[in-house]
This record gives C-alpha cells, sequence and structure tokens, in this order.
C-alpha cells in the first residue's frame, strides 16, 4: 500500500463542536472505532453532548497531529485499524494488539500514543 493510499484510510471518529472544543481523555483526542462508540464515549464523558459533531478521521490527519506533538486515544477498534499501518510506515514500540486483553470495568478504554521529544 503506498503512503498516500494509506494516508486515506479512515482510521476511526472523533468529536468536536463548533467552538473547536475536542472530546479527549485527558490531553489525548479519543478516536472512536465506529459512530455508535464515540455516541456512547460522548454519552459517558461529555457535559454538553448534543453540541459535538462526530466526524471520520483518517491516518494521515493523526499521523500529522502526531509528528507535532498531539496526543490520541484511540478504543480498540480504531487502535487495531491503526497499529499495522504506523508499524508499516516505521513507527517502532507501540504496545501490542492485546492491549485492551482486560478492560475497563466502566467500558472505556484507551490506548493513549504521543511521540515525546517533538
Amino acid at each position: 500500500m503506498s503512503q498516500l493510499k494509506a494516508s486515506l484510510k479512515v482510521m476511526g471518529y472523533f468529536a468536536y463542536t463548533s467552538f473547536g472544543e475536542v472530546l479527549c481523555d485527558g490531553d489525548a483526542c479519543i478516536i472512536g472505532g465506529t459512530e455508535e462508540k464515540m455516541r456512547f464515549y460522548l454519552d459517558k464523558m461529555a457535559k454538553d453532548k448534543d453540541k459535538f459533531i462526530i466526524k471520520k478521521t483518517r491516518f494521515g490527519k493523526i499521523m500529522d497531529g502526531i509528528e507535532k506533538g498531539a496526543a490520541y486515544a484511540f478504543d480498540e477498534d480504531s487502535y487495531l485499524r491503526f497499529l499495522p499501518l504506523a508499524s508499516k510506515f516505521g513507527v517502532n514500540n507501540l504496545p501490542p494488539n492485546d492491549c485492551f486483553a482486560k478492560l475497563s470495568d466502566t467500558g472505556v478504554h484507551f490506548v493513549r500514543i504521543q511521540f515525546l521529544g517533538n
């Protein structure tokens, strides 16, 4: 797969408001594997969930953000899409795909990815 084709692959969904607020877990932008999962996270984590817009996000946009120092919180579905592409394009030392083996009691479990030292 070419780098251009990979950059266009949908990794999942994020949620934001018209004021630029993004649904985050701490400082990490949440990436949900499906639109339904993102609605679940909004229900669990957002005060004004009706103000959020849900939008697809692609591998290239996530990598651009990561390279600029942004942090992302992937759920299991989105991480299983992200991990093989990131590895293919030289991103090393990422948590293995079994990092979701023990799920949180809340039903909300993320793996946080951020490149330090940027």
